[in-house]
């Protein structure tokens, strides 16, 4: 059976995942329920969605749906449990799940810097031009404006009396 996912949503109480499908065989619009039981505010999102996306009987539902939006979602019923409002919970998720130009990731644990990263893969892969795409072209030459004199350092300078070479 074949099936296209085309919305999924969230219920916090109880906790759901919600799924809004069309079944190519038949052509119907579907909608599938999948209770999230023992869900907390302290469960673990991560280890919570691979088991959701790898249980046998969700798992031909979930396979089109990639396991970090289903994190994002119950991270969203997460902080709903935690007692935050819609708005400030969708500010928050939106905040962990963004990149800052600003931010220093070397200061961050393993598990954010891993989150962090997929972040970046998936903008990177959303932004990516491949060959085949209408705006896909070779090579691209730009030619970024310098804002005043270059940057001096003293390790890349040309005329360096380096014993070593």
């Amino acid at each position: 059976m074949s099936i296209t996912p085309k919305k999924c949503g969230v219920r916090v109480d109880p906790p759901t995942l919600i799924l809004t499908y069309i079944n190519e065989a038949t052509g119907k619009k579907r909608q599938r329920s999948m209770p999230i039981r023992n869900f907390t505010k302290r469960s673990g999102v991560t280890r919570v969605a691979e088991d959701l996306c790898t249980n046998p009987r969700h798992k031909k539902y979930l396979e089109n749906i990639k396991q970090s939006q289903v994190e994002k979602l119950l991270q969203i019923i997460q902080e709903r449990l935690k007692g935050l409002s819609m708005d400030e919970t969708l500010e928050k998720v939106k905040g962990e799940r963004s990149i800052d130009p600003e931010e220093d990731l070397n200061q961050l644990d393993d598990d954010a810097l891993n989150k962090k990263k997929e972040v970046m893969d998936e903008t990177f892969e959303k932004n990516r031009k491949k060959p085949g795409d209408n705006d896909f072209e070779y090579e691209v030459e730009v030619d970024f404006d310098k804002e005043g004199p270059p940057i001096e350092s003293g390790w890349d300078s040309e005329n360096d009396s380096d014993p070593m070479f």
